[in-house]
């Protein structure tokens, strides 16, 4: 049986991508979380990590040799990365460097997954949606620059050390238990909230022009599973639905599935500067060496976001 190893699985996406390996690809699953972290995932064997420290790395791999390594540790928000850009270079950075060294200090070579984000591409052009994998990259923040790097230097071991590295962006991913200062999950909560009479009948939102790519994370995680055995060693690939949505369509969406009426209001404090009018990603690369296509639509994610949301809630 393959040994998977998840560094930095409390996130969202760790215990989706923990049931994928056990369940759906019948792997022997790790994960690492940070001390003050609660991560219970019954599929996986939990340890702690800190990706600061090297030595913590290479002894953690020593002892379990995994076959498979997905690097999903991040500090992923980009107002944090704003706010304290040195945090956000060490995790993103320096932390992504440590884990690479420990893999190159071993004597064996195990294919690990780095997942990068489609923040990296930042200002896209008109003309290259949707947007392929050897795009310009013109990142546009703290967080995607970083993401950006550790992708370069991922790049510059798989050349120099022989390494089996495969590098991922990664558009919106969506789905149960996502935090709410995702747009999605943001919706979902508030439209919850009204229902149990936590709030008044009016949701507050942003700028709901802009298109974006989303995706199941149950899919996303699936092609990281499929990535990481297929993928091709130095190469990065699009991961996402391939078709972007807008804002106001997923709004239109979530609300015809709630269960009293409410009035839709924009809020001046969720409005940013849009210099991206849409984003989409090219996935035919993903699909080529994985076969990987779509299965859950969006509706049924947003149907089972809301639900999520009504068992978490009390009125």
């Amino acid at each position: 049986m393959k040994k998977a190893l998840i560094i930095g699985a409390a996130g969202f996406v760790g215990p989706y991508l923990a049931a994928e390996l056990s369940d759906g690809q019948g792997m022997e699953v790790y994960a690492t979380k940070l001390p003050h972290e609660h991560l219970d995932i019954i599929r996986a064997r939990v340890h702690d990590l800190n990706i600061l420290n090297k030595e913590e790395i290479v002894d953690l791999l020593s002892r379990l040799r995994p076959d498979y390594i997905f690097h999903l540790a991040a500090q992923s928000s980009v107002a944090v990365s704003w706010r304290n850009p040195g945090l956000t270079i060490d995790i993103n950075v320096k932390g992504s460097v440590n884990m690479l060294d420990a893999v190159r200090e071993l004597d064996y070579r195990p294919r690990v997954l780095l997942i990068g984000s489609g923040e990296e591409y930042g200002h896209v052009l008109p003309e290259e949606i949707p947007i392929r994998e050897d795009n310009y990259l013109r990142p546009g923040n703290i967080y995607a620059a970083t993401k950006a790097c550790q992708n370069m230097i991922a790049k510059i071991y798989t050349d120099a050390y022989d390494m089996e590295l495969i590098m991922v962006r990664a558009f919106n991913h969506i789905g149960p238990g996502q935090a709410p200062r995702f747009v999605v999950s943001e919706f979902c909560k508030q439209v919850v909230e009204i229902e149990k009479g936590l709030r008044e009948p009016v949701i507050m939102v942003g700028n709901l022009k802009a298109k974006r790519d989303f995706t199941d994370v149950r899919d996303v995680v699936r092609a990281y599973a499929l990535l990481v055995q297929h993928g091709s060693a130095g190469e990065t690939y699009n991961v996402g639905s391939g078709h972007a949505v807008e804002i106001r369509e997923i709004l239109d969406l979530i609300i015809s599935k709630a269960r009293v009426g409410m009035e839709v209001k924009v809020d001046p404090e969720k409005l940013r500067p849009v210099d991206v009018p849409i984003i989409e990603a090219d996935t035919a690369k993903l699909k080529k060496a994985t076969g990987w296509e779509q299965k859950i639509s969006l509706e049924q994610t947003i149907q089972e976001t809301l639900d999520y949301w009504r068992t978490q809630l009390q009125a």
